[in-house]
């Protein structure tokens, strides 16, 4: 399947191994291309991020994919790269690192809000307490739009209310739809087992984030055997918020002590 690919080489690259980048529900590679590939690419690494099938620019349809068929896409995309390569997922991108890491090997990998190991049952009973003519729509129409389907919407489920109106609807208008078939994985049928992941690993969240809680991020650390960082004033959308940069040096902080 061809799948979009958007990818930067540094000017002068420090570190031989690359850093891939998956995004979560309903984006595209083309959220990493707004800072974090370019900020990666000046600090000397060679930087990609996919985008799983069906969103923007790659084949394939959204409508009934599954857990299984988008790891298959970021297989497909890993395996391009002459060494395997730091994985770094945010949201349902995390959690796709999380099953990646269950059968192949990375130097590192980093989780930024990234749906919990046990799935998304705590996040739709949320849903349902809050917003539960979105939760109607979404399952009487059988697909994940309604969540993100006005500017409203997108704002509750990804962005701060830092974030200016004029980003936000840019960011908006380039949201795609997402797979019900995939959601109801999230809900209990394909879920993440932690013991099998040998992979060191940096979970980060963010303290205003209506879609994955920090005690949810808490929860998953722990069962990596890690600690988990969440930034203040931060909404979903890590590598999108105002703050971004705060976010993407302590990654590179990171991959530095790991020697990376």
């Amino acid at each position: 399947m061809k799948l979009e690919t958007i990818t930067r080489i540094p000017k002068k690259q420090i570190h031989k191994t690359p850093l891939l980048f998956v995004h979560g529900m309903w984006h595209g590679a083309w959220c990493w291309d707004e800072f974090f590939l370019p900020f990666f690419a000046d600090n000397g690494y060679h930087v990609a991020a996919l985008s799983l099938r069906g969103h923007a620019g790659s084949e394939g349809k959204i409508a009934g994919s599954t857990i299984a068929d988008y790891l298959s896409d970021v297989e497909q995309v890993a395996k391009a790269f002459d060494t395997p390569p730091v994985v770094i997922g945010h949201s349902m991108g995390g959690f796709l690192t999380q099953k990646y890491l269950e059968r192949n090997d990375a130097p590192a990998a980093v989780l930024l809000a990234s749906n919990p190991h046990f799935g998304l049952f705590p996040t739709f009973l949320r849903l349902v307490v809050e917003r539960p003519l979105v939760v109607l729509k979404a399952l009487t129409q059988l697909r994940m739009r309604p969540v993100v389907e006005t500017p409203e919407a997108a704002r509750w489920a990804l962005f701060s209310e830092n974030m200016p109106k004029k980003r936000l609807l840019k960011y908006y208008k380039k949201l795609n739809d997402e797979s019900f078939r995939m959601f109801i994985d999230l809900l209990g049928l394909s879920l993440a087992h932690p013991k099998k992941v040998k992979t060191p690993l940096l979970i980060l969240g963010a303290e205003n984030d209506n879609a994955i809680t920090p005690g949810q991020v808490h929860v998953t650390a722990r069962a990596y055997g890690v600690t988990a960082e969440i930034f203040p004033n931060m909404a979903h959308d890590m590598m999108l918020e105002p703050d971004w940069e705060s976010v993407a040096r302590r990654i590179l902080d990171w991959l530095k002590e790991k020697e990376i």
